[in-house]
């Protein structure tokens, strides 16, 4: 991601999580940060068509720790697919490997949004009251579902209204051919994949953690990769 975009991102991320800022001025930072990260992915791959050279295909492994492995595992799973990436998650320790397929761009975005959700996520957890009746683990599973449940839907429809708003006919046949072609790429490194059976969680944190989703910025703080994602405290 080019640097000068990076910077608006960073800011618009900077205004939304600021305590001083209200409800609605979060929703209008979130809604352009969304929309530059996502006109940034259709340019990128409207480019790759012209010279593929500048945006391969490749792979990279994200460690995902516990506490809450498994949840944050299905929140990345949820940021990839709206990218045009794909993940196969490994056992790791108390953790998970999730092994991300995708273009170099899209590889990119997911790990910058993975990396600034995971935050926001520990924080709305933080400010959450977990009913006295109800198990603190059971609330916070089910509030990081609808967490992740919003965030899939909000990067769906940045994704769809970028390729709209592209003014190119080819875009949505440029599109689908990378996924494709991202799919072939997994299924050579995974041919016999399986698809996990769906979990049942018991809690009453999905409305919260739905909520907390649509107030979410989804503009990405930048991380190295390869370093470790935060954690989301018990």
């Amino acid at each position: 991601m080019s640097e000068a975009m990076l910077s608006k991102v960073r800011k618009l991320l900077a205004q939304a999580e600021d305590a001083a800022c209200t409800p609605a001025e979060a929703a209008a930072f979130t809604a352009k940060a969304t929309e530059l990260i996502a006109r940034y992915g259709v340019d990128r791959a409207l480019l790759a068509a012209r010279d593929p050279a500048t945006d391969p295909v490749g792979d990279r492994v994200v460690d995902v720790v516990a506490p809450y492995a498994r949840d944050k595992a299905g929140l990345l799973a949820a940021v990839a697919d709206p990218l045009r990436c794909r993940c196969v998650r490994r056992r790791q320790g108390a953790g998970f490997a999730m092994h991300l397929f995708g273009f170099a761009s899209d590889l990119e975005r997911v790990e910058l949004l993975f990396t600034s959700l995971l935050v926001q996520a520990a924080h709305g957890l933080a400010g959450a009251v977990v009913p006295a009746e109800e198990h603190p683990a059971a609330f916070r599973r089910t509030w990081l579902a609808g967490f992740a449940h919003v965030i899939g839907d909000r990067l769906r429809a940045a994704e769809a209204a970028a390729v709209a708003s592209s003014g190119a006919s080819s875009t949505a046949l440029v599109l689908a051919d990378r996924s494709d072609r991202v799919r072939l790429r997994l299924a050579e490194v995974y041919p016999r994949l399986r698809t996990a059976a769906p979990r049942r969680l018991a809690g009453t944190g999905f409305g919260s953690g739905v909520a907390a989703g649509r107030r979410a910025d989804l503009g990405g703080t930048g991380v190295a990769t390869g370093e470790a994602a935060p954690g989301i405290t018990r």
